[in-house]
């Protein structure tokens, strides 16, 4: 496989965190990402070996949490800053999320602001060197006798693997994909993750999966495909731009990924003391979109094959 980088103000960047994170993820056996053959930085060109891809026909989600365990595990404490932190919601994001309770009309439990600053607190990278894929979504997994191996590392960093574990039960944040997870199949994914994360590391994964449902719940990035999304020079509110109007990305609308989550954090936040607040804000909040847009629908289920 030959992959060329192409050309934009983050070019080299996106180039560099990948050829690292691929240097970095060679470390596990058996393979997890593709062995580089090359690489040409002045061109940045990758030249990778090639992979077959076959998806399993009884599922792929159990697979792909595996895999990325063990893609997680692939880096421990010696390896921070060889890839960038992790960069999670922020203040910024909170208070557009709370705007947003405000334009729905939705009255904001008074505990709720400092749950939320608690949050961000709890969501920062510091400490936390798991090597994170950035995107790790179907299509950026590739099959070979039922393993997964992850291709399209260009937004690789390193934070808490929790962060994308949480993919399964959010509902693939930032892919064009989303679909909800059976809960059975949802539960054995998870804890197929947690025990190949403990054989590899002899440690349990840093973080907190109902803290990283709620962060990508709060991120508004979330609702719109990479090119879209704001940075920290120039952020953007898509939380407020979701009130006025919807859009479609992959299988659902910027409405439908946003009331999934609410769902997802409302059943998650009731039963944890610091998000009972945010829990019961995302349920009335759910109910008032449903209530608005009448016509919204859960994403649909994934698909066994």
């Amino acid at each position: 496989m030959v992959k060329h980088v192409t050309a934009g103000p983050d070019a080299d960047e996106r180039y560099g965190r990948e050829v690292t994170a691929l240097r970095l993820a060679a470390r596990m056996h058996p393979p997890v990402v593709p062995a580089v053959l090359a690489t040409i930085a002045g061109s940045r060109l990758l030249v990778m070996e090639r992979l077959n891809d076959r998806r399993p026909r009884i599922g792929w989600v159990q697979p792909w949490a595996t895999a990325l365990a063990r893609l997680h595990a692939s880096t421990g404490p010696a390896d921070t800053g060889s890839l960038p932190a992790w960069r999670g919601p922020t203040p910024a994001d909170a208070q557009a999320f709370l705007a947003l309770a405000a334009q729905l009309g939705v009255p904001v439990p008074a505990r709720v602001p400092i749950e939320l600053e608690q949050l961000l607190v709890r969501l920062d990278p510091a400490g936390s060197h798991a090597l994170l894929h950035g995107d790790p979504c179907p299509g950026n997994d590739l099959y070979e006798d039922g393993v997964a191996r992850f291709v399209d590392l260009e937004q690789a960093s390193l934070g808490s693997g929790l962060i994308e574990l949480a993919y399964l039960r959010i509902g693939f944040p930032t892919c064009w994909c989303v679909t909800r997870v059976p809960a059975g199949e949802l539960l054995a994914a998870e804890e197929s993750y947690r025990q190949t994360y403990r054989s590899a590391t002899g440690a349990e994964p840093a973080g907190d999966l109902a803290d990283a449902c709620a962060g990508w719940l709060i991120s508004g990035d979330a609702l719109v495909e990479r090119a879209r999304r704001g940075s920290a020079e120039r952020p953007a509110d898509h939380l407020a731009a979701v009130f006025e109007r919807d859009w479609t990305w992959g299988t659902v609308t910027a409405r439908q990924r946003l009331a999934h989550r609410l769902t997802v954090v409302a059943g998650l936040g009731a039963e944890r003391d610091d998000l009972d607040g945010l829990g019961r804000l995302c349920a009335e909040m759910g109910e008032r979109m449903a209530e608005r847009w009448s016509g919204l629908t859960p994403p649909p289920l994934v698909r066994p094959d």
